[in-house]
């Protein structure tokens, strides 16, 4: 079964020419070529297309824009983004809008069909400092105070998670006895529990404290 490409390409010579390339590769089927993006998801739902060739700097419409909207609107296809630059910023925005790899316009006429091969392999062409980018991204810290507890409310917790009374706490922090109890109310509201026994378990099996 051939691959069913698009091309979106503002470039004249270089739609034409990657054009010509597809028409002659048995293995591929030219759907279309186009200059803008502005009717990406009207192509997706004529064409149902394999694989989008997609410039990342368009009139109009951007490259990362049509990427997200193909996701969207026909998420099988595989996308490769064309660009002239390794601009790492726009080419990191278009993998992450759902773009399979890319590929640099000055390298296209010896490394095209490379890099459609290894898509389809399941491989995502791109280079060391994006693929680094791209995993760093997935690495962030989660949320280590998903509650919006304070500082103050943090240390009493976790001075309740110790065992320490009111009146320890209250001794411990320098305040008073009530201005415990409010913190401790508020904590509650923040975790949405009704106990200490229920605050202290939530705080421990969710490393709050």
């Amino acid at each position: 079964m051939a691959i069913r490409t698009l091309i979106y390409e503002d470039n004249d010579l270089l739609r034409e020419s990657i054009s010509g390339m597809i028409s002659f590769n048995p293995a591929m089927k030219l759907l279309g070529a186009y200059a803008d993006a502005m009717g990406v998801e009207e192509h997706m739902e004529e064409f149902l297309p394999d694989l989008v060739l997609m410039d990342i700097e368009m009139p109009g419409r951007s490259g990362i824009e049509a990427t997200k909207i193909i996701r969207k609107v026909h998420p099988e296809a595989l996308i490769i983004i064309l660009t002239v630059f390794e601009d790492t910023e726009n080419v990191f925005n278009a993998i992450k809008a759902g773009a399979s790899g890319y590929l640099l316009k000055k390298h296209i006429s010896e490394k095209l069909f490379d890099a459609i091969d290894e898509v389809f392999k399941g491989g995502a062409p791109m280079s060391p400092i994006i693929a680094r980018m791209v995993i760093q991204s997935m690495h962030k810290p989660l949320d280590q105070n998903p509650y919006q507890l304070t500082t103050r409310e943090k240390e009493i917790l976790q001075s309740l998670s110790q065992g320490n009374s009111y009146k320890m706490i209250a001794g411990e922090l320098s305040i008073s006895i009530d201005t415990v109890r409010t913190h401790i109310k508020k904590i509650y509201e923040k975790l949405h529990v009704h106990s200490q026994t229920e605050a202290i378990s939530k705080a421990l099996n969710e490393g709050l404290v």
